[in-house]
């Protein structure tokens, strides 16, 4: 089971991977500052590029990658 968390811009870093409404997912490959807002590049599922900027406190979605739990 997949599990998404609401986080805000601020807080991506490059290898998360983003999660529309839809369901369609986009890997960030660049993070940039510009004026007060923050640039996001992304690949999508099928390796088109794209950006989209956002302010620093502005919720997105993020794929939180799952842990493998060590029996012991």
């Amino acid at each position: 089971m997949t599990t998404i968390e609401l986080t805000t811009t601020r807080q991506l870093a490059v290898g998360d991977t983003l999660v529309n409404a839809a369901g369609a997912e986009y890997e960030v490959t660049r993070l940039a500052r510009l004026g007060r807002g923050i640039r996001v590049h992304y690949l999508t599922g099928d390796g088109r590029p794209g950006r989209f900027t956002s302010a620093p406190d502005a919720i997105v979605r993020r794929r939180v990658a799952e842990r493998v739990e060590r029996a012991s």
